[in-house]
Parts: C-alpha cells; sequence; structure tokens
C-alpha cells in the first residue's frame, strides 16, 4: 500500500502534503470508475493516519457516481473537507443533496483552517 506521504500515484492523484492539522490530497482529471482507484487509495491511506484529510478538488474536470460515492464513504471514515469544487462537482453535490453532507470550502487554505 502507497504511504499518504507518496506523490507518485498514477494518473488522477497529484501532491498530498501536511497542511495545518490535516492532510492535503490533490486530485485532477475526470474521476470516474476507471480512473478511481488511485485517489481511492490515497484518501484511505491519508484517513489511516490523519484525522482530517482535505481533497483539494480544484483541478477535477468531472467527478462521477463512483466519484461521489467514495466521498461518501470517505465522510463516514474520517473528517473529510472538499476544497476549490469546480462547476461541475457543485452542480454534482447539489443535484444530489451530497452538499448537504459532505463539507465543502472555497480553497485549501479555508478547508485546512475549517473557516
Amino acid at each position: 500500500m502507497i504511504g499518504a506521504g507518496d506523490a507518485n500515484h498514477q494518473g488522477v492523484v497529484g501532491d498530498s502534503y501536511l497542511a495545518g492539522a490535516g492532510w492535503v490530497v490533490a486530485a485532477h482529471g475526470e474521476l470516474d470508475q476507471d480512473t478511481l482507484a488511485p485517489l481511492q487509495e490515497a484518501l484511505a491511506s491519508a484517513a489511516d493516519q490523519h484525522g482530517l484529510v482535505v481533497l483539494d478538488a480544484g483541478s477535477i474536470t468531472f467527478g462521477d457516481s463512483s466519484f461521489l460515492n467514495l466521498l461518501l464513504r470517505m465522510h463516514h471514515l474520517t473528517t473529510l473537507r472538499i476544497a476549490a469544487p469546480g462547476e461541475q462537482l457543485r452542480r454534482l453535490f447539489a443535484l444530489t443533496g451530497a452538499d448537504t453532507v459532505l463539507s465543502l470550502y472555497p480553497s485549501v487554505e479555508d478547508a485546512v483552517g475549517g473557516t
């Protein structure tokens, strides 16, 4: 299993780093059932090691129901905060009601600070 500090995930996962009391996992591109495994691994590893996990979603261009399912599962495992979701993700969260369950923040800094 790849550790939470390993930034060498394939495909959709970018840098992961400690920020304040939380661990930030950056993701990018299209997230669906075919591309989701590296992000799932990165988030699960971070949740095992940190009480607060921030997903930097600013570079995610698409997320489907499998991506949403992953976020909801992670929400039950740890304190998950979603930072900087784009228009498509905000629409997905609003249409499904996930925006009432997930913690959404305008930036990574806001998510780490909890403001």
